[in-house]
């Protein structure tokens, strides 16, 4: 069975050879040397774009789509490239054996634009002497490609830095906030069920920030953060948070721009307390509260844009800021219901307008 290539073998693969182990690991699965038999297709112009593609071993015939064609080695200058369909390449088939890797274009363009961004600033530390896997995980969280590195510059420059041990309750469900976590070590397990049946909601990992719902909302902590383990977690103050990390990340929209991306096949979710749904929600809404929102994010498509609301919108800011993290597009309406006029509400809101609420199990169904 192949084993995928270590980073040390993909010295020579360019671009690859610009990604750090870290990044490379999240191709893990992709780096495993295909066999293409001799006179086998590779692609032509009909697969389509989408992959691209690099020579380990043999010979390929390149065909372009002038009707030029030239022959390719492995250990050429030519075969260090990437390479796949596009205005240069219409077909490539093997003239014999050859061992090939395909990699997702799209997702390897993601990781090179990542490291492009943060390479600086990681580099920075690290010659400062600074261990930067924390750092690199925080930052593969969605929501940091919407934040300016330069934002992230000053915000490593607020962080206060706190030692731990296991089972210390960091935050509790009810208390006011005034700041967020990051966790740079350890594990932390969260809990929501304040006065009723505890939940598990998430286990957090290092990189992850948790505690920012209740700066976002200006509402008590809606959950319980529980350390499994000895760590360090680094404490963030809301007047930082709100300055460098939610102003780049919650763009939002007023009801005509929302209008236009229902238009375009956005989904409306109304993130209020499941009373305040059933008293009109916008057609076709689907209801997911805040509270439960991390819960029920495998009902939501990650290539559908999501529009959230509320009365007032702190707590679709709040859910934003969340989906974000979990690598969905979504935008708040401007100030939420509230904002809107009374021709606007009217239109928005419907008291017997169909529809869907998010259940157990994964499924959702009709409200009405």
């Amino acid at each position: 069975m192949n084993k995928p290539l270590r980073p040390d073998q993909l010295g020579s693969l360019i671009p690859l050879n610009a990604l750090s182990p870290r990044r490379l690991q999240t191709l893990r699965a992709q780096l495993i040397p295909r066999l293409l038999l001799a006179d086998e297709l590779l692609f032509d112009d009909e697969t389509g774009a989408g992959s691209c593609y690099f020579l380990l071993t043999g010979a390929l015939s390149m065909h372009g789509p002038d009707g030029k064609q030239w022959r390719m080695a492995a250990g050429s200058p030519e075969s260090c490239h990437a390479f796949g369909p596009g205005p240069r390449l219409s077909q490539v088939r093997a003239l014999e054996d050859c061992r090939v890797l395909t990699v997702d274009g799209a997702q390897l363009d993601r990781l090179l634009s990542w490291h492009q961004t943060h390479a600086d600033l990681l580099l920075e530390l690290s010659t400062a002497g600074e261990l930067t896997d924390w750092l690199e995980a925080l930052l593969d969280n969605p929501l940091f490609a919407k934040v300016p590195p330069e934002n992230v510059r000053k915000m490593l420059g607020r962080l206060e830095s706190i030692e731990l041990p296991a089972g210390y309750v960091l935050l509790r469900e009810g208390d006011a906030g005034d700041c967020c976590y990051f966790l740079k070590s350890g594990r932390a397990e969260v809990i929501s069920g304040l006065g009723g049946v505890e939940q598990v909601v998430a286990e957090l990992d290092v990189g992850a920030c948790f505690g920012e719902e209740a700066l976002l909302t200006e509402c008590p902590r809606n959950a319980t953060v529980t350390l499994l383990e000895n760590a360090q977690v680094l404490r963030l103050a809301r007047r930082d948070f709100i300055a460098l990390l939610k102003a780049p990340v919650v763009a939002e929209l007023d009801l005509a721009e929302a209008n236009e991306l229902i238009a375009k096949g956005a989904q409306w979710l109304d993130v209020r307390l499941l009373e305040e749904y059933q008293r009109g929600h916008a057609l076709q809404a689907l209801h997911m509260p805040l509270h439960l929102l991390r819960l029920k994010t495998r009902l939501l498509a990650q290539d559908r844009i999501y529009l959230c609301y509320c009365d007032s919108g702190k707590r679709s800011a709040s859910a934003v800021f969340l989906l974000t993290q979990l690598g969905f597009t979504a935008y708040p309406l401007c100030d939420g219901l509230d904002g809107l006029s009374a021709e606007q509400h009217a239109t928005l809101i419907c008291e017997q307008g169909s529809g869907y609420l998010a259940r157990s199990g994964g499924r959702t169904e009709r409200s009405g």
